[in-house]
């Protein structure tokens, strides 16, 4: 069983847990574009939409951008990691 911790977020001993499910994007190769947003920091922004039922723009600047978070949220659903 999860519990979240006393903020919402995953503790260290859930995220051990849960990080080897998650399917990592894509390095570029042409050392374009930003680096990637770690995905402890992602999971716990979604996590906290999930629990709350906001809107993805009232997300908390705690955690990384709303756009950001809901894009990785897309791409997890698309290949089934959070099926």
């Amino acid at each position: 069983m999860i519990v979240m911790s006393r903020l919402g977020d995953l503790t260290n001993e859930q995220w051990d847990l849960l990080c080897d499910l998650l399917v990592e994007p894509e390095a570029r190769d042409d050392g374009k574009g930003r680096p990637r947003v770690n995905s402890r920091s992602i999971l716990d922004g979604i996590l906290w939409i999930l629990r709350t039922g906001a809107p993805w723009i009232d997300l908390p600047d705690r955690y990384p951008a709303y756009q950001t978070c809901h894009r990785r949220f897309q791409e997890w659903r698309k290949n089934g990691t959070l099926s």
